[in-house]
């Protein structure tokens, strides 16, 4: 098929001028929908025939008629025209960040504190064809991933020492409760001075004694006037739930871990502290895709609070 070259380049224009045309059958009619002079649209079709290399029209009638040719054209062009349409949506919608994917690392207490469910259900909501993949993942590990672009955000409890380039927002604060065996002698009491604990085992994650719960049990025990004995052995919160359980030590944890019901165990809340457990969430300072960035504005909405577990009540802090 031979083009005129003269005619000037093949545009979409071209197909809209020759289907709105062929809808409306009439120059005049077709030119005043498409806003233009009728003797440019004549010019136009013109071009567009000589850039196919056939007549689209059959001009030895008075009204517009197709010609075999141009009844195919009038298909395909549009079937093409659908699919720039959908071609352009689907760009704004990923510029807009409405589509896409993101890694999420967390730790399990986020989901235990119901932040990360809420927060994924609200954003999917909004968001419904962003893809989320989500991965259990220790903190440390995952301020390295986002650092190192493997991962794109992610639900940490601090203090942490965290990379450069990276940011947090806390999400999340909430106070602390200490987990205590059922025959414990204090473990009848409505609430419990953290001092008359001082004589317990404390059992912590395995963390260095200035990152997350490790760094809160000390803070907390030492607002309350002593030096406490700290275990860290517990490998997740089942397992110190557990070790607690059964008489090895106490455990301060997030009041959200009340969720975590074994038996021989109680929770109790304790005085003489204020410290919180503070839940963040961790993400690139200068991230660049859209829909990650949406998620981001997406924790920045809310200010950081206490909620009652199950319900989610806000709480003063």
């Amino acid at each position: 098929m031979s083009v005129n070259k003269a005619a000037g380049a093949f545009e979409l224009r071209h197909l809209r001028y020759f289907v709105t045309l062929a809808e409306e059958r009439n120059f005049s009619r077709a030119a005043e929908r498409l806003g233009i002079a009728q003797p440019g649209l004549s010019q136009q079709i013109l071009n567009l025939e000589a850039l196919v290399g056939t007549a689209l029209l059959d001009r030895s009638r008075r009204a517009v008629q197709l010609t075999l040719p141009g009844q195919v054209f009038l298909q395909e062009a549009r079937k093409t025209l659908a699919q720039a349409d959908t071609a352009l949506a689907a760009v704004r919608r990923a510029g807009r960040g409405e589509t896409g994917r993101i890694s999420i690392g967390y730790v399990a207490s986020a989901a235990y504190a119901g932040v990360l469910t809420t927060s994924l259900a609200a954003f999917r909501t909004t968001h419904p064809e962003v893809e989320l993949q989500l991965t259990e993942m220790e903190m440390g590990l995952q301020l390295a991933a986002i650092a190192g672009g493997a991962l794109d955000f992610g639900y940490i409890r601090p203090p942490v020492t965290v990379p450069d380039g990276v940011a947090t927002t806390c999400v999340l604060r909430e106070p602390l409760v200490v987990a205590i065996g059922a025959t414990h002698a204090l473990a009848d009491h409505d609430t419990i001075p953290l001092a008359a604990l001082g004589e317990e085992t404390f059992i912590a994650p395995r963390q260095a004694a200035d990152v997350g719960f490790h760094h809160n049990a000390v803070t907390a025990c030492r607002e309350s006037g002593f030096e406490p004995t700290i275990s860290a052995t517990g490998r997740d919160f089942t397992t110190i739930a557990s070790m607690v359980a059964v008489g090895l030590g106490v455990a301060l944890v997030p009041r959200s871990l009340t969720c975590l019901q074994l038996p021989g165990l109680v929770y109790r809340p304790v005085t003489g502290s204020t410290t919180t457990s503070d839940l963040a969430v961790a993400y690139r300072r200068n991230e660049p895709a859209p829909a990650v960035k949406a998620f981001i504005r997406h924790h920045h909405q809310a200010d950081p609070i206490g909620r009652d577990p199950p319900t989610g009540r806000a709480l003063g802090t």
